[in-house]
């Protein structure tokens, strides 16, 4: 349900009715339009229901600072949402990992969580700490693709964005050394209702050894039946993919990129 409502109010942003979001931050959706008027049912939200889905789209921040300490869950990701709200228990995955890896203590209580103090403390241990963005090194050497899809329900899309964004400061610019591509309605890693079948390895192969930097790389989506239904380009970060006016929109011939 709340999906379809993101979908109502977002889809069509972009210029094109097509079920994906292209540029989520530009979506502005409160859930809060879904709140039942009456009783409970199954076509509104409660007042906890609301506010739930607000933190789920909002940033995780310091209580006492303010400071955002992960981003949020990006419209278009509603779909994979079970995986942060299957139930009372947080990700098995994230507790397992403070357990051990953090506080090395098994019988640690994920209700004790203070998002100052033990944050502070994660980010100490080497292991789990944000990825050094000062790729100075690298660039003298190689070539990084970056991709993520918007629609991802595991990790928040613009913790790539950031890192991406940060190694751009550090560099100057880093199109010549690093480009970054997001995939409209891909979710983790893959699947989801928008294009998430490509291959960077060989954008990649052309960049580093023929100097052909990827302009764009072309994503499939696969129906039910398993055949591909719809074809997409991925434009490198910040540039979209955008319909020329003609042609079938399930052709990624009939796109072209530009900023957004």
């Amino acid at each position: 349900m709340i999906h379809d409502a993101v979908l109502a109010a977002c889809d069509d942003a972009d210029g094109l009715h097509d079920g994906l979001i292209s540029e989520p931050r530009q979506c502005k959706f409160d859930p809060k339009v879904l709140a039942c008027k009456t009783e409970d049912n199954s076509t509104c939200l409660t007042g906890p229901q609301v506010e739930a889905a607000r933190k789920i789209m909002g940033s995780a921040r310091n209580p006492r600072t303010g400071t955002e300490l992960f981003p949020g869950m990006m419209p278009g990701t509603e779909l994979a949402w079970q995986v942060l709200a299957g139930g009372p228990e947080p990700s098995a995955n994230a507790v397992t990992l403070f357990k051990y890896v953090v506080f090395n203590n098994p019988d640690w209580n994920w209700q004790t969580f203070d998002f100052d103090h033990d944050v502070a403390t994660s980010d100490k241990v080497e292991l789990i700490q944000p990825l050094d963005p000062n790729l100075r090194e690298f660039a003298r050497h190689g070539k990084l693709i970056l991709y993520h899809g918007w629609a991802d329900g595991n990790v928040a899309p613009l913790s790539t964005v950031n890192y991406y964004n940060s190694v751009t400061r550090i560099l100057g610019g880093a199109s010549n050394v690093v480009r970054l591509f997001m995939s409209p309605g891909m979710a983790h890693c893959g699947g989801g209702e928008g294009p998430n079948s490509f291959d960077a390895v060989s954008a990649l192969e052309q960049w580093v050894e023929h100097g052909k930097a990827p302009d764009q790389i072309i994503a499939s989506h696969r129906g039910a039946d398993g055949k591909v239904d719809r074809t997409r380009p991925l434009c490198p970060y910040p540039q979209i993919a955008r319909y020329k006016g003609t042609g079938s929109i399930d052709d990624a011939a009939n796109f072209v990129c530009k900023a957004p």
